[in-house]
């Protein structure tokens, strides 16, 4: 496919999973057939936005051969658009729960579709009134289709009416952030500081991909933003750069959790910017020795 028809299409799939328009279905649905792995990834992700907004079975039905899909990533967005699926997505729990435990597959597939497989389980339990959920914020008791669409989104049980504010909340704060983001990396990355440009500029110089402040969930009840994440080394950075009380105190926090939850952190610090380019390979290399048999 010509590339700039590929990104048209790659850019429609998230302008029809932001609309909020249950019509829209009907055209990702068509984008989830696309010979272009970005773009079914897209389309599935978009659908799963509109869960609890457009028809739960056609979503599912276009979803569940995507768990087929030769694309582990296309895999995993189909995976998380049939979590917030719900109920509706009980014909998928075999084939999710194959994906949870298969030698095969990658790490992330396994976590998010054991993550579905216990969305879906509990909604159809809300559903039959053997469990009972209320809302975080207003207390009130949910319907399946409000703990699964809010458990996907936020991983916290909200009903529609309290899903729709913390949805602006976050878009309110996630535009604030992007505002923020006046320094331009070598590569075309927007960042924040200074720092985190030197280290857009080491990881580029050093072929190293990376994915530069996307929402990862760490622990429950907990979503972070990295400063920065390799995918192929399953290594963050954090770029620790001011020096007030109430930021220390945070940064301690996400430390711990990263520490709780095993992960390989990279801190790095304003003092570190001299060397930033060496620091990061050692410390890369560091990781990389221990996990060498």
């Amino acid at each position: 496919m010509d590339s700039k028809l590929e990104k048209r299409f790659r850019e429609r799939a998230v302008e029809l999973g932001n609309s909020g328009d249950p019509s829209a279905l009907t055209e990702l649905i068509q984008l989830t057939r696309s010979p272009v792995a970005n773009v079914r990834r897209l389309a599935a992700s978009a659908i799963g936005k509109l869960a609890g907004i457009a028809d739960a079975n056609r979503a599912v039905s276009a979803l569940v051969p995507m768990l087929r899909d030769a694309k582990p990533q296309v895999r995993q967005y189909a995976v998380k658009a049939l979590k917030a699926q719900g109920v509706a997505a009980k014909c998928a729990l075999s084939d999710l729960r194959d994906i949870a435990i298969s030698p095969v597959e990658k790490d992330y597939n396994h976590r998010d579709a054991k993550l579905a497989v216990e969305t879906i389980e509990e909604a159809l339990r809300i559903k039959e009134k053997q469990a009972v959920h209320c809302c975080q914020r207003c207390g009130v008791e949910l319907e399946h289709d409000e703990f699964a669409r809010s458990q996907k989104a936020f991983q916290r049980p909200f009903c529609n009416y309290c899903f729709d504010e913390v949805f602006m909340e976050r878009r309110n704060f996630e535009t604030k952030v992007e505002l923020q983001k006046k320094i331009r990396a070598k590569d075309g990355t927007w960042v924040q500081s200074i720092g985190e440009r030197l280290i857009c500029e080491a990881l580029d110089s050093q072929r190293i991909r990376y994915r530069y402040d996307e929402r990862f969930r760490i622990l429950d009840g907990y979503a972070i933003r990295p400063d920065f994440y390799l995918p192929e080394h399953d290594i963050y950075i954090e770029y620790w750069g001011m020096d007030s009380a109430d930021y220390k105190i945070g940064m301690l926090k996400k430390q711990k959790l990263y520490q709780q939850q095993g992960k390989k952190l990279i801190s790095l610090y304003p003092d570190d910017k001299p060397r930033i380019n060496e620091i990061l390979r050692e410390k890369i290399e560091n990781f990389n020795r221990k996990e060498t048999p």
